[in-house]
């Protein structure tokens, strides 16, 4: 039986070469649990690295138009990927 994994990364620019600034796993196996702020090093240092793993990219970031002015505020997390992992788990 297979189950699946959710990993969500945050690159700090929207090339798939780019490091990680935040990330999450979801992991239905129940083997592994993660929390928010559970570890200071992402589990990959790049998008690419983690497809390299076997992890395929399920959702590329919308682009999204840069507003003039608003380079300084804070806002959401522009370049999210949500990338997935079919593992084999014993019945």
């Amino acid at each position: 039986m297979q189950r699946q994994q959710l990993m969500i990364l945050y690159s700090k620019t929207a090339d798939l070469y780019s490091g990680i600034g935040a990330w999450t796993i979801y992991d239905s196996t129940q083997k592994t649990y993660h929390t928010t702020g559970d570890s200071d090093k992402p589990p990959y240092a790049s998008v690419f690295e983690a497809m390299c793993d076997g992890w395929r990219v399920i959702q590329f970031p919308p682009k999204v138009a840069a507003y003039p002015g608003y380079e300084l505020t804070t806002d959401f997390l522009k370049w999210e990927y949500v990338l997935e992992k079919m593992v084999e788990v014993a019945e």
